[in-house]
Order: structure tokens, then C-alpha cells, then sequence
């Protein structure tokens, strides 16, 4: 059973609505999108493709989920887009499908805060509790750590990582890798401390945020090259739990760290 479905709605006969959906005047729903309980969408919206969207969600007018990935390599693989639960899609933002030279599925996770004209790019992963802001732009293959924040028109190059619980300023262009935890902004960006503020609304304590400045530091003000800086981390997670993060994130591949 449904809820509310405008009668100028277009709905295909394949697709699956659980209970409590609703949508809006003018919307198109494909045949493969499936639309989990109490999920609203808007008017004017176009979902498409293999799309699942997880419980109570809300998506606002005029926003495009789930077209064909914008790579020219594309040859029409019934590739995926997954979203999870509680996420606030607003106006005109457009969301990919992957490509089969990847995992073959672009995934938004839980409880994300997506402000209006974000485009998430095939391949995409982001985590939980993001924020991005209004032209916040990801190409493709990026991975979105959990509590991040995007400034407004930020862009993120492909296949960059964006740390948990990172945060950019307004215009940054992040060509490589940002930390968990780091504040950057600029183009390209440059890294201007620790989101301390956004920790301590998280429930960090000072003794973590202590920890994690003192990390900071040793990666970006001691003069260490980025191995020996690594290891000093590592042998300072030891005591604090939340640098393990930090050590992971450094240690795994990807297109090098902004410094």
C-alpha cells in the first residue's frame, strides 16, 4: 500500500513502492527504482535506472537520481545507485549510477544532509551524517568519509578520499586526498588545522582533540616527511583510539594527501 500519488505522476508498473510513499506532481518513476517506506518525492523529480531508496527519505523538486553515468566507457551495464535511509536530496541535484570498470554502484548512505545542484558522479561512496553544500560537485569514483562537510562549491577530483569528520570552506578544489578530521579550503586546497568545533558537537572530549591536534601537527607543521610523520602517528594511536582513523586513512592507497 502507497500514499499519496499525484495523478500526473508517471509511475512504471515494475517499480516497488513500500508503504508510505509518496510523490509529487509531474514525477517520473522507473521500472527498476524501488522506494523504501515513508520516502517523499517531490514534484518534477526523475528517478531512473537500478535505484534503491532505503526509508524516509525526502527528495525535492526537480532532482535527477539514478541516469546513465556521464563516462563515455558507459555501454549500457544495468549498473546501480543505493541510497540509504533519511536522507534530504533537495532541489536539482543529480546522482549517477556506477560503471562496470568499478564496484558497478554509486551509494549515499544514511541520515545525509544534501543541499541544492550537489552532483554525485558514478562510482561515488559517501558515508553517513555528510553535509554538502549548495554546488558542492563530485566527479567520479570519490569516497566520502562519515561527518563530512563539503563548503559550498566545493569540487573534489576523481577518485579523492575525503576523510570522516573533515570539513572544507567555501570554493575549495580538492585535488588530492583530505585527512580525517582536517579543515582545508583554497584551490588547489591547503589544510588550516582540525575541525575542532564539529568534533566537540560529536561528543569528542578534550583529551581526543588534544590527541588529534597534536597529530595534526605532526603531519603538517613538524617538517616530517609523510613516512616518518606516519609512524610517529601510529605509535601515538596506541594511546588514543581515535587516531587509528587517522593511521588507516594514511596508510591506504589513494592519490596522496594534500599537504
Amino acid at each position: 500500500m502507497t500514499g499519496a500519488i499525484h495523478p500526473t505522476a508517471i509511475v512504471h508498473p515494475g517499480a516497488r513502492l513500500a508503504a508510505g510513499v509518496e510523490i509529487g506532481a509531474y514525477s517520473i518513476i522507473g521500472e527498476h527504482v524501488e522506494l523504501g517506506e515513508a520516502t517523499r518525492i517531490g514534484a518534477h523529480v526523475v528517478i531512473e535506472g537500478h535505484t534503491r531508496l532505503g526509508r524516509e527519505n525526502r527528495v525535492f523538486q526537480f532532482a535527477s537520481l539514478g541516469a546513465q553515468p556521464q563516462d563515455k566507457k558507459y555501454s549500457g551495464e544495468p549498473t546501480r545507485l543505493e541510497i540509504g535511509d533519511r536522507n534530504q536530496i533537495r532541489e536539482f541535484c543529480t546522482f549517477n549510477c556506477g560503471t562496470a570498470q568499478d564496484a558497478g554502484v554509486t551509494r549515499l548512505g544514511d541520515d545525509n544532509w544534501i543541499m541544492a545542484y550537489v552532483h554525485l558522479a558514478h562510482d561515488c561512496q559517501v558515508g553517513n551524517n555528510t553535509i554538502f553544500a549548495n554546488n558542492a560537485q563530485l566527479a567520479g569514483h570519490v569516497v566520502v568519509g562519515d561527518w563530512a562537510i563539503l563548503g559550498g562549491f566545493t569540487g573534489v577530483h576523481q577518485f579523492v578520499r575525503v576523510g570522516a569528520h573533515s570539513i572544507t570552506g567555501v570554493a575549495t578544489v580538492l585535488l588530492q586526498d583530505l585527512p580525517p578530521y582536517v579543515t582545508a579550503s583554497g584551490s588547489p586546497a591547503v589544510p588550516h588545522g582540525i575541525n575542532s568545533e564539529g568534533l566537540k558537537r560529536r561528543g569528542y572530549g578534550a583529551p581526543a582533540i588534544a590527541a588529534i591536534k597534536r597529530a595534526y601537527k605532526t603531519l603538517y607543521r613538524s617538517g616530517l616527511k609523510l613516512v616518518e610523520a606516519q609512524t610517529a602517528i601510529a605509535a601515538a594511536a596506541k594511546e588514543s583510539a581515535e587516531l587509528e582513523a587517522l593511521c588507516r586513512f594514511l596508510a591506504e592507497p589513494g592519490r596522496g594527501i594534500i599537504r
